[in-house]
């Protein structure tokens, strides 16, 4: 952490303040926003430069400000990176479905810029090697490609509704503005939709039908998940359409292989009402 404080003593260098500065700037916002904890004194600024002190967020977030510094790379030079958030997903499978909250992007992101002509959209193909040039793309001028307001929810390993059609740990994008459930004869269930629903007791996606104010939360024909009807819109509520899914096809166990790999001195032949007590 010395070169953390190092790269922060640069920057107050460069912007050409000295540590008194400082604690009279940090006081100053102390007092604007109440917050008692982002005062930095001399001192304390002299250990985090000198001694490898970490700084706590509220101190680390008075020197973004004051040095004029992005916070998200400050927190990187204490090996908080904020880009890594969706990748450090895969540490945490919850057993249930969630919203899936996608802090607002910054910066910038590395992305196809130019695709062999020969590229075919309809025909399979490997993209990578399509792909003639990489560049970097801000990511707000991604956020205005977005002409529609979706959201996004994790399916949690538990969850087995929509098996096997939609696999547990698959993330979903939610189209909002497509909350009405569609009622019509559908040739196969590849073309009915698929809906995110809020109920008392979580979320879940799954087919639906309103009738008489009540919802029928219908679960794939193969899931060994019942349908549940509910009150509507009460009890249960449409939060949209489920209109683009991510999912990864060689990594889902069921839950009891997962028992088995979590526990693996546990018998798996053993009757799991055994193994509960």
């Amino acid at each position: 952490m010395l070169s953390a404080g190092k790269k922060l003593r640069d920057l107050r260098e460069q912007m050409g303040l000295t540590l008194r500065d400082v604690e009279l700037s940090s006081t100053s916002l102390a007092e604007i926003r109440g917050i008692e904890e982002f005062v930095i004194n001399p001192s304390r600024l002299s250990d985090i430069e000198t001694k490898g002190v970490i700084p706590s967020i509220f101190r680390l977030y008075v020197l973004s400000v004051i040095y004029r510094a992005d916070f998200t790379e400050l927190l990187r030079l204490y090996g908080v990176d904020l880009s890594s958030t969706a990748a450090d997903f895969a540490i945490c499978r919850p057993g249930k479905t969630h919203r899936v909250e996608i802090a607002e992007a910054q910066g910038s992101v590395q992305l196809p810029t130019r695709l062999d002509p020969g590229f075919d959209l309809l025909r399979t193909t490997d993209l990578g090697r399509m792909i003639q040039k990489w560049g970097p793309i801000p990511m707000q001028y991604l956020q205005e490609l977005a002409k529609k307001k979706f959201i996004y929810a994790y399916i949690g390993m538990d969850d087995l509704t929509m098996y096997p059609l939609l696999l547990p740990g698959s993330f979903i994008q939610v189209d909002e503005e497509r909350s009405r459930v569609e009622e019509k004869k559908w040739r196969s269930e590849l073309e009915r939709p698929i809906y995110l629903v809020e109920t008392r007791d979580g979320h879940v996606c799954c087919w639906c039908s309103v009738r008489r104010g009540e919802i029928v939360l219908q679960s794939h024909p193969l899931s060994p998940v019942p349908a549940r009807i509910l009150k509507h819109p009460q009890d249960a509520e449409v939060v949209g359409q489920v209109v683009g899914v991510a999912m990864r096809l060689g990594e889902w166990y069921a839950p009891e292989e997962r028992e088995q790999q979590q526990n693996p001195e546990v018998d798996a032949s053993e009757p799991k009402e055994l193994r509960r007590r």
